[in-house]
């Protein structure tokens, strides 16, 4: 990475993807975007988790912004060789942290009432969106020796993503995150009950194929202009 703006460190990062229709998530895609698929499947994604140490660079981190849980709904998308996120919402328990990356990062961020809680044997996890209730609840085991996910699964294809893409009112941005490739563990005995995809307006079923992080640093770029 050229420049460093800013360093986060997430923890606790379920990931729960269901495969997707297409079409109904074009929709809600730009038309610079092509949605990105795997052995011809696009996927709806929920990645739980929480932050510390959110600080721009030269900047110490501040109690008001340098930690927070967020929850995001995503797909998988691609504009040429770049490959990356495009994020359907963002509930943070931060409102500040909200108002700021609506007006400078073009994100739909919301502000939620959440909590995560680590358990002897796993996490669980919780959220409500103040403007609509739309909201997650879910639990996961987590277990076994860290594992990296091979390039050309789909295990990495789901979670090995280094760029956002945001749409602000005229044309389209991106910005690159760095960081070491995930320690993933066993997850067991998951349970969820959400409605972030129904506010997304897209439909999943069925069990959700997941993985689990402890933590990761993380480092991110500028805006870029695409």
């Amino acid at each position: 990475m050229k420049r460093v703006v800013m360093y986060q460190h997430w923890h606790h990062l379920l990931f729960l993807h269901w495969k997707a229709n297409q079409d109904e998530m074009r929709k809600w895609v730009p038309d610079e975007l092509e949605i990105d698929t795997f052995d011809g499947d696009a996927y709806f994604g929920l990645v739980l988790f929480t932050m510390r140490g959110v600080r721009p660079r030269f900047v110490p981190p501040m109690p008001s912004l340098s930690a927070f849980h967020e929850f995001n709904a995503r797909t998988y998308v691609k504009r040429g060789d770049k490959k990356g996120v495009w994020f359907f919402s963002l509930d943070a328990a931060n409102s500040l942290a909200v108002g700021i990356a609506r007006k400078h990062y073009f994100l739909p961020y919301f502000h939620a009432e959440m909590s995560l809680e680590p358990t002897p044997y796993g996490v669980t996890y919780q959220s409500k969106r103040c403007c609509d209730g739309a909201s997650i609840e879910a639990s996961a085991e987590v277990s076994g020796d860290v594992w990296h996910a091979e390039p050309g699964t789909l295990d990495y294809f789901l979670v090995e993503r280094y760029r956002l893409f945001a749409k602000p009112e005229h044309g389209l941005v991106s910005l690159q995150v760095e960081h070491p490739p995930y320690p993933l563990r066993t997850v067991s005995n998951v349970r969820v009950k959400e409605s972030l995809s129904t506010a997304a307006q897209v439909e999943v079923s069925g069990a959700p194929i997941v993985h689990y992080v402890d933590g990761v640093s993380v480092r991110i770029g500028p805006i870029e202009r695409e």
